[in-house]
């Protein structure tokens, strides 16, 4: 009788890959990463607010973060530019 709980050969439990995290340019609005041959990704930064608990691990409780509508890049705002998540104050 064989076990149930043993792997597979050639099957290994697949970790999620960490994503990369960059910090944003001042105004960026669109994703500046690069693919293999060389072009620029240029998909929309989206405010992400339900992040699972590994990114949460990763860049801490309630951050404010962007993510790219295609490569899944994450950003994180410049820390020297005001935060975007307040209301506009005149």
């Amino acid at each position: 009788m064989s076990e149930t709980n043993a792997p597979v050969a050639g099957q290994e439990e697949a970790k999620p890959a960490v994503p990369k995290i960059k910090i944003c340019k001042h105004k960026q609005r669109a994703c500046d990463e690069k693919n293999d041959k060389g072009k620029v990704c240029a998909g929309h930064l989206k405010r992400w607010y339900d992040y699972p608990k590994e990114i949460e691990a990763l860049i801490g409780p309630k951050a404010e973060i962007y993510r790219c509508e295609f490569c899944k890049t994450l950003y994180k705002p410049d820390p020297k530019q005001m935060p975007r998540s307040y209301t506009l104050r005149y």
